[in-house]
């Protein structure tokens, strides 16, 4: 005889999975990996490192996330759904947990390994995760377009002190005329 589970037992699973199927709507990019091969000290160093750079990451029950999976239509990541598994997710930057994780990954080799990817709304292609995973956070490239745009304009200032230098500095200040009354 199989025994039902209790309905407060129910009733937080049924929490965690709302929970989760929040987070992973709210996620603009997430990630499934398997751990089972890192130790203690690994882990706190990963979880900190994603922490700083605003990535959520947690063990999680595979039946319950495949249930919050189907809730929000990732379905496509169930087959990952099978022994050790944790989530990192990015409300920020899609890239992120996929850089983040892909870099931690290679470190390790087997120990640590990629389950599953997806990216807003959509489950990524091994491919696809390939071409994703060396690029720079979206900070990262906002930093370079900036630069980018701004050089110019610092060059020009240069010049322009260059020759202001050249003429014999800056001109006086002209006197200003007394205010009428």
């Amino acid at each position: 005889m199989k025994l039902m589970p209790s309905k407060a037992i129910l009733t937080e699973k049924q929490a965690i999975v709302e929970a989760l199927a929040q987070r992973l709507q709210a996620a603009q990019g997430g990630v499934l990996v398997d751990y089972k091969g890192i130790n203690v000290a690994q882990d706190t160093e990963l979880r900190r490192d994603l922490r700083e750079k605003g990535v959520e990451y947690t063990v999680v029950k595979n039946t319950l996330t495949r249930l919050a999976l189907d809730k929000v239509g990732l379905s496509g990541l169930d087959d990952h759904l099978n022994g050790t598994t944790s989530l990192a997710t990015s409300d920020s930057d899609p890239l992120v947990p996929i850089h983040e994780l892909t870099e931690f990954s290679d470190k390790m080799g087997q120990l640590f390994t990629i389950k599953g990817v997806f990216v807003d709304g959509k489950v990524l292609s091994d491919a696809e995760v390939a071409e994703l995973a060396p690029m720079p956070s979206r900070d990262a490239l906002y930093s370079k377009v900036l630069g980018t745009m701004l050089a110019p304009i610092t060059s020009l200032a240069v010049v322009l002190g260059q020759v202001l230098e050249q003429k014999g500095g800056a001109p006086a200040p002209a006197e200003e005329a007394p205010a009428a009354e």
